[in-house]
């Protein structure tokens, strides 16, 4: 599919904030724009909301620690409820 160069102006700052976001979800601008151009035309107007939430430092520091544990190839990890608890007891 052909694509065009498209200019929209944008406060700067709004411009930092949302690359910043759409980084966090993993796209680009460009990627973004298109996901909210697409929804638009499929619902036939304005589209969902996607969003990071607002969570707080404690809260961000958790899962920051849980995404480490999670690569950490040292901890144990269980397939399933009862080899859990088959290690816990044991």
């Amino acid at each position: 599919m052909a694509t065009v160069p498209t200019q929209i102006r944008i406060d700067e700052t709004v411009k930092a904030q949302a690359n910043s976001l759409f980084s966090d979800l993993g796209m680009d601008m460009s990627s973004a724009v298109n996901i909210f151009l697409r929804q638009c035309l499929l619902r036939g107007g304005l589209p969902f909301t996607v969003e990071v939430p607002n969570y707080s430092q404690k809260t961000l520091e958790a899962l920051a620690e849980a995404k480490q544990i999670s690569r950490d190839e040292t901890v144990a990890s269980y397939g399933n409820l009862t080899d859990l608890k088959k290690a816990l007891e044991g």
